[in-house]
């Protein structure tokens, strides 16, 4: 007998079966929406920050919600990121390490592109009209937030 004393059930699983407390396997009676029925596939959403559990977090998360995410640590990947890839929205930490994570803005704002900061920093300079999301956030703010990126 499986743990739990239940049944064992079968069928299509993704490999991130739970996570904040919901379930979210595509393709499944439960979610019947798979990936190919969102349009043209899903959003490109790119994650600058130095911090690589901050960066898992936003990938599982969005991932979840059905965008395709890609991790950048520092601002050189990030400038590979953004040339290479087709990304729709960034989500940017202000404070790379030793680095200024508002020099990638041009950049980012140059392919019109849509972009959230981060921080943790209280008193930190910060362009005005920018969205931002203050460190700690809350998953559902994080997910409101590059919803509304991606559908401007």
């Amino acid at each position: 007998m499986p743990l739990g004393g239940g049944r064992l059930r079968f069928g299509p699983i993704s490999h991130f079966k739970k996570v904040n407390e919901r379930t979210r396997d595509l393709g499944t009676a439960e979610h019947p929406y798979t990936l190919a029925a969102m349009g043209d596939g899903p959003a490109t959403v790119l994650v600058v920050d130095d911090d690589p559990s901050l960066r898992f977090l936003c990938r599982v998360n969005l991932e979840l919600e059905g965008y395709r995410v890609v991790e950048a640590g520092d601002l050189e990947t990030a400038r590979g990121a953004l040339e290479s890839d087709s990304v729709d929205a960034v989500l940017l930490d202000v404070h790379l390490g030793n680095q200024d994570g508002l020099s990638l803005l041009p950049a980012i704002k140059e392919g019109g592109r849509r972009v959230a900061l981060l921080t943790g920093s209280p008193g930190t300079y910060l362009p005005d009209g920018e969205t931002v999301i203050g460190k700690p956030f809350a998953i559902d703010e994080l997910t409101r937030t590059v919803r509304k990126l991606v559908d401007r």
